[in-house]
């Protein structure tokens, strides 16, 4: 089964190919179930060499990307999922997009060193691809980051960032197949099941992919940290990390 919310980056965000070249910068959903043949072919269409596993250890299955290793394709690990106190408190009064932009800059600011991690990968040989579990928010926010530093304009991150809606239906179905709860019946919130057995209530923003909620992050990365040109090297990217990152992306004429 081919990934689902799979796309280039560059497509929407830079269609002129400005600020990114096309083939550089990929995000989808986890695969479901697993990485297969059709996914390998997938990635290697779009010389996609690098995998960055934005998901916590526990939702991950040792067979989610075996097909893809087996391939020579690299994954790269870099959970972005703190369960810090303030992370917590935010869920549990979470209601509305901008709630939800907000939650975004939190979890970035929680988590410097899967966020350092990511940014190292996309800057290996070929093209690589950030995906969580939806593609939606940890995805979202990396794939923000990334083009805010080649300097993209906003407007047309929040443009990507939002088709991920289009995909939701599906995204919903595989993963309450996959973990048998009911995350597909989205209402004002939704209570679902964890791996630890704990009743949890999901914000009804986290099922949906809000565009007010990525104008919010990208923001509040601004004035409150600058940009991701000055917050990314706070989550400990080397300026020569930067520099490779740009190199890599930045379209020859520009």
């Amino acid at each position: 089964m081919s990934l689902v919310n799979f796309r280039d980056s560059a497509v929407l965000s830079d269609p002129e190919g400005l600020r990114i070249r096309p083939g550089v910068l990929f995000r989808s959903a986890q695969p479901f179930p697993a990485a297969d043949e059709a996914v390998v072919a997938q990635l290697r269409a779009c010389d996609i060499r690098t995998v960055v596993d934005l998901r916590d250890p526990r939702e991950t299955r040792p067979d989610d990307w075996a097909a893809a290793e087996a391939a020579g394709i690299a994954v790269v690990a870099a959970p972005v999922n703190p369960a810090t106190d303030a992370l917590t408190a935010h869920m549990a009064t979470m209601t509305t997009a901008a709630d939800l932009g907000e939650f975004y800059l939190l979890l970035a600011e929680s988590a410097p060193e899967a966020v350092a991690a990511a940014v190292e990968a996309a800057t290996r040989p070929g093209a690589v691809l950030l995906h969580c579990a939806a593609g939606k928010d940890r995805t979202g926010l990396l794939t923000a980051l990334l083009l805010d530093l080649l300097g993209v304009p906003a407007d047309r991150i929040v443009e990507d960032y939002a088709r991920t809606a289009e995909a939701l239906p599906q995204i919903f179905a595989n993963l309450a197949e996959r973990h048998r709860t009911a995350l597909n019946d989205r209402g004002t919130g939704t209570r679902v099941t964890d791996s630890e057995g704990r009743t949890l209530t999901i914000p009804a923003p986290l099922l949906q992919a809000p565009a007010e909620a990525m104008s919010v992050f990208l923001g509040h990365v601004r004035t409150r940290h600058g940009g991701a040109e000055a917050f990314l090297p706070a989550c400990g990217v080397p300026a020569a990390t930067l520099a490779a990152f740009r190199a890599k992306a930045v379209a020859p004429a520009a």
